[in-house]
C-alpha cells in the first residue's frame, strides 16, 4: 500500500485550540500542508462544479437514489419505447446466485424514478439483445454453467458427442445420464440433451457396362453434444484418447444404436457455457415471453437487427464452452422461429452495424473470447453472398478488444468510429487511438481521429441529439486492475473532429458497464465489475451498483426552460410516405430533427443506437418530419424523435414507430 503522509511535527491539542482564532487555518495548513490542501481542493472542486456557469459549459452528474431492494449488478441495459429502462443482471457474475437459481431484472422508470422487479426465467447473464419492430426486446442466450479456472477443476470433463443410429426416433437424455468408458470410468451429463434420429438415404450404384446394382441404404447417425464430468474426483477420468462410451441403463438395440464419443476429457480450465433459450420482453405486459430456442447455445453473442426486421445472432460460446466457429442464425419475429444464417466466424460480442444496401460492417470491436489471430480484421459483410471485404488503415489493430464503436450522426453519412480498446484477454495494453471510416467510399479505410486523453478500455460512447458523441469512463488496464479507472468524460465533435471536456464522473466504470441516452436528453451509466479496488491489487473488487446520470450542457440553466424546443400532439407512427406532423408552439425555433434508435447495450457493445437526419417542413403552428424509406438506414421499430434549435438544445423525445 502507498505510504500515508505524516507531518514531521504534529501540533498538540492545546496548541490547536489556541490557534482557533485569526490565522489558525493558515498555520494548520502550513503544519500539515498536503492534507489541508487536499481537503481544501476537494471542497473547492465541489463548489466549482456546482456553479451554474460550470454546468453550462461542462454539464453535471448526480447519483440516482436507488432503493436497496432494487440495486443489482447491471450487466445489460435497454431503453424501451415506454420510456422505461430494462436492467438485466441474470446471476450478475455471481456464482452463488447462479447456483441458487436467483436471476434479476429491474425495470426503472426515469420519469418518476420508480422501480419494479421482473421475474426472470433464465440466467440472461451475458446474453444478447435486439430491438424488435413491435417494440419488444429480443433476449437470447445466457449462462448454462460458470467457468472453472485452471487448478480448480476437480473432475475431468469435456465435450461428449452423443450418437443415434436409429432412423425411427429421436432420444432425449436428462441431466445426470451416465456414460461409461471401455475401462469402466463413468461420466455424468450436466444438461439435458436431445439427439435427433438418424437420416436414412437410399443409394443406387452402377457396375460395368452401366448395369444398375441393387439399392442400398445409407444411415447417417444423428448427433448432439453435451458437457460431461467424471463421476469421481481425481486423475482416473483423464483421457486424451478418442473412445466410445456406452450409455448406462440402455439394453438391446438401444445400447447398440445410442452411444457417446469423446476425444479428450481433462482437468484443464473449463469456460462459461451458453444456453439456447430465447425470450421477448413485452414492455406493455412488462414480462418475459418464451419463444423458440436457438439451434446453438450462445454466451457473449451479438444480436443485430436487419433491414427486414429480422435479427441475426452471431458468435458466442456454445454449450460446451467453445467459441462457435461461424454457425450464425436468424430470428423471424413473425414466426418466433430461428433459421440458419450466413456462416462466418467472429470473436465474441462482435460490433456489427447495419449499413446501406443491407450489408453489415464489423468495426473490429469485440469482447472477451477468441484467438488473437482470427476474426478480428474489420470489414463489410455481404449477407446475401456471404462474402467479407476487409477494411484496413487501423492503427493499433491488435487492440480492438473492449473498444467502443458506433455509427456517427447522421447515419446517412455512413461513418463508423472506433474508440480505444486493449489487447486480447487479460492484456494490460490499452490504446488512446480513435479512428473513423467512411463507408460511402469505393475503397473505405480507417483514418486516425483525435486521441483520447489516455489509453482506454471499456469506454462508453453515446450518440446525443445534437450529433455529438458523449464518451465516459473506462479503465487503462484489464477490468480496472491497479485502480486504473478513468474518471474522465468528453464530447466528440464530428464537425471539427475534436474532443472537448465534460464534467468528470464520480463513479468508475470498466468491465460490465453500460451507458445510454434517455428520452429527456440525459445519459445514464450503470455497472462496473473490477477485479480489484486498490492500486496494489490486494483488495478484491465488488460490483458497482450505483447509477449515475449525466445532464449535458444543452440542458443546463435557461436552455432547459422556455428556450427549449418542444413538440406537441402528433401521431405514434409515420404514415405510408414516412411523414408525421406535430403541433408546435414555436416552429421557428426548430432547426433540425433526428430519429434516434433506443439502445440495447452490454460490454461496451451497442449496435442498436443510430441517429437519422429527417427532412423538416414547418408552418406557423406545425412541424412535419419525413423519414427516409431505406430500411437499411432506418430498420423497422420504435424511435425517439428529437428536434433541436440552432444552438443544439434538444426537445424531449416523442416516441414514433417506423414499420
Amino acid at each position: 500500500m502507498p505510504k500515508r503522509y505524516r507531518p514531521r511535527h504534529r501540533p498538540s491539542e492545546k496548541f490547536k485550540k489556541t490557534l482557533l482564532g485569526g490565522g489558525a487555518l493558515a498555520v494548520l495548513a502550513a503544519l500539515n500542508a498536503p492534507a489541508a490542501f487536499s481537503f481544501a481542493e476537494q471542497k473547492y472542486h465541489a463548489y466549482k462544479i456546482a456553479q451554474p456557469g460550470y454546468k453550462r459549459q461542462y454539464g453535471s452528474w448526480e447519483i440516482l437514489d436507488v432503493p436497496a431492494e432494487y440495486r443489482t449488478n447491471a450487466i445489460h441495459a435497454a431503453l424501451l419505447h415506454t420510456g422505461k429502462v430494462l436492467i438485466i443482471a441474470g446471476s450478475g457474475n455471481n456464482q452463488k446466485k447462479f447456483d441458487e437459481g436467483s436471476f434479476d431484472t429491474i425495470l426503472w422508470n426515469p420519469a418518476d424514478n420508480s422501480f419494479k422487479k421482473i421475474p426472470t426465467p433464465e440466467d440472461f447473464f451475458c446474453a444478447g439483445h435486439s430491438q424488435l419492430p413491435d417494440g419488444r426486446l429480443l433476449v437470447a442466450g445466457g449462462t448454462a454453467r460458470y467457468e472453472v479456472l485452471d487448478g480448480e477443476v476437480k473432475r475431468a470433463g469435456g465435450r461428449m458427442r452423443v450418437k443415434n443410429e436409429n432412423p425411427d426416433r429421436a432420444r432425449t437424455f436428462k441431466k445426470g445420464t451416465r456414460f461409461r468408458s471401455p475401462s469402466g470410468v463413468e461420466f455424468i451429463s450436466k444438461f439435458d440433451v436431445t439427439v435427433p434420429r438418424a437420416k436414412k438415404e437410399l443409394k443406387v450404384g452402377y457396375g460395368k457396362g452401366g448395369r444398375m446394382l441393387p439399392w442400398r441404404t445409407k444411415v447417417t447417425a444423428g448427433e448432439a453434444r453435451v458437457f460431461v464430468e467424471a463421476a469421481e474426483k481425481g486423475p482416473r477420468g483423464l483421457t486424451t484418447q478418442a473412445a466410445q462410451y456406452e450409455i448406462v441403463g440402455l439394453k438391446g438395440k438401444d445400447a447398440k444404436n445410442l452411444y457417446g464419443l469423446a476425444q479428450k476429457l481433462t482437468t484443464e480450465k473449463q469456460d462459461f457455457q451458453g444456453i439456447r433459450s430465447a425470450y421477448e420482453f413485452d414492455p406493455g405486459a412488462e414480462k418475459y415471453l418464451p419463444v423458440n430456442p436457438m439451434k446453438e447455445a450462445r454466451w457473449y453473442p451479438t444480436l443485430v437487427t436487419l433491414d427486414d426486421g429480422k435479427v441475426l445472432a452471431v458468435s458466442g460460446l456454445d454449450d460446451v464452452g467453445a467459441v462457435l466457429t461461424g454457425d450464425n442464425e436468424i430470428y423471424d419475429p413473425r414466426t418466433k422461429a430461428w433459421s440458419k444464417g450466413p456462416t462466418r466466424y467472429f470473436p465474441t460480442y462482435p460490433a456489427l452495424f447495419l449499413t446501406k444496401g443491407g450489408k453489415l460492417f464489423y468495426s473490429g470491436s469485440n469482447a472477451g473470447y477468441g484467438p488473437a489471430e482470427k476474426g478480428r480484421q474489420p470489414g463489410l459483410w455481404d449477407l446475401t453472398k456471404n462474402t467479407f471485404t476487409e477494411v484496413g488503415g487501423l492503427t493499433d489493430p491488435d487492440q480492438t478488444e473492449t473498444s467502443a464503436s458506433l455509427m456517427l450522426a447522421p447515419a446517412q453519412d455512413q461513418r463508423v468510429m472506433l474508440l480505444g480498446g486493449g489487447g486480447v484477454g487479460e492484456s494490460s495494453k490499452a490504446t488512446a487511438r480513435t479512428a473513423i471510416v467512411d463507408l460511402t467510399r469505393d475503397s473505405p479505410a480507417f483514418q486516425e481521429g483525435p486521441r483520447l486523453p489516455k489509453g482506454t478500455r471499456y469506454l462508453s460512447s453515446v450518440l446525443l441529439p445534437d450529433d455529438t458523441v458523449f464518451t465516459t469512463g473506462g479503465s487503462s488496464d484489464y477490468r480496472g486492475r491497479g485502480a486504473s479507472d478513468i474518471l474522465k468524460a468528453q464530447f466528440y465533435e464530428p464537425r471539427t473532429n475534436t474532443f472537448r471536456p465534460a464534467a468528470d464522473p464520480t463513479v468508475g466504470r470498466n468491465y460490465h458497464s453500460e451507458a445510454l441516452l434517455l428520452p429527456d436528453g440525459r445519459v445514464v451509466t450503470f455497472g462496473s465489475d473490477p477485479l480489484f479496488r486498490d492500486a496494489d491489487n490486494t483488495k478484491l473488487g465488488t460490483f458497482e451498483q450505483r447509477v449515475e446520470i449525466y445532464t449535458p450542457p444543452y440542458l443546463q440553466g435557461d436552455r432547459a426552460g422556455e428556450n427549449r424546443p418542444a413538440l406537441g400532439e402528433g401521431p405514434r407512427a409515420v404514415d405510408l410516405n414516412g411523414r408525421a406532423t406535430f403541433r408546435a408552439a414555436r416552429p421557428d425555433r426548430i432547426a433540425k430533427a433526428r430519429l434516434m434508435r433506443p439502445s440495447a447495450v452490454t460490454h461496451t457493445t451497442d449496435v442498436e443506437q443510430r441517429s437519422v437526419e429527417l427532412a423538416l417542413t414547418k408552418t406557423k403552428d406545425t412541424v412535419t418530419v419525413e423519414v427516409p424509406k431505406d430500411r437499411a438506414l432506418v430498420p423497422p421499430g420504435w424511435y425517439m424523435l428529437f428536434v433541436t434549435n440552432s444552438a443544439g438544445v434538444p426537445s424531449e423525445a416523442k416516441w414514433v414507430r417506423v414499420d
